[in-house]
């Protein structure tokens, strides 16, 4: 191969790396799954489907996990007053987790007419992650108290995983794994959660573009014929 060609091939091959390093790198994924709730009221079994989205936020040591509600559930067949009605629910845990998730939200902001399908505000904890790799979370049991009375709705349709998120445990890292030398931790980038983990391998992409240019810089010098 001449030398103009291996020094393109090389300059592709190296743009390329950094390229699927950066385009590895772990990040959330989330999804609006349609709940079917099935709720117990005090009046009789009601149903009604929901639209769900779960989020998170890195905040410090842990997530925000915040789920949200986009069409109403349930009703009441009396009016319920502004602050009348107090929402929760669980978030269940999959993957490299297990368990459940509790999130509140504040009570109703504005009165709610009767046989009026109830808004849930958005509900919101704190997950701190016990182990390390990608852990689903799937929208669990809503539970609606107003004027002394408990509603609880279950999802009847088994819907997936609103959101995946690739965590390290506190003091962990990730089920993948990888080797230490006998020296100590020299040379590894620090990982922290998703945030940090795409900062440290887009830097490795950045090294790998790097030594790529400076190998065709070296081939196209060496080709250059010595003048006299």
């Amino acid at each position: 191969m001449s030398y103009p060609k291996r020094t393109a091939a090389l300059a592709s091959a190296a743009a390329l790396a950094g390229s699927v390093v950066l385009l590895t790198a772990p990040a959330a994924h989330a999804d609006v799954v349609d709940v079917n709730y099935r709720c117990q009221t005090p009046i009789g079994v009601k149903s009604a489907v929901s639209p769900i989205a779960i989020k998170g936020v890195k905040s410090g040591s842990g997530y925000k996990i915040t789920m949200s509600w986009q069409k109403g559930v349930s009703s009441s067949p009396v009016e319920l007053g502004k602050g009348a009605m107090s929402p929760s629910a669980t978030i269940r845990l999959g993957g490299a987790d297990s368990g459940s998730l509790p999130v509140s939200g504040p009570a109703n902001a504005a009165a709610i007419p009767a046989n009026t399908p109830i808004k849930i505000s958005d509900l919101s904890g704190t997950y701190t992650p016990k182990k390390s790799g990608k852990v689903t979370f799937t929208p669990g049991t809503l539970t609606i108290k107003a004027l002394g009375t408990t509603t609880t709705c279950t999802p009847a349709n088994s819907p997936g995983p609103a959101l995946t998120l690739d965590v390290t445990a506190a003091g962990g890292s990730s089920t993948a794994g990888s080797s230490t030398p006998s020296g100590g931790d020299t040379g590894r980038l620090p990982q922290t959660g998703p945030e940090d983990s795409a900062i440290a391998l887009a830097t490795v992409g950045g090294t790998v573009l790097l030594a790529g240019a400076a190998g065709t810089l070296w081939l196209t010098r060496r080709g250059q014929p010595v003048r006299r």
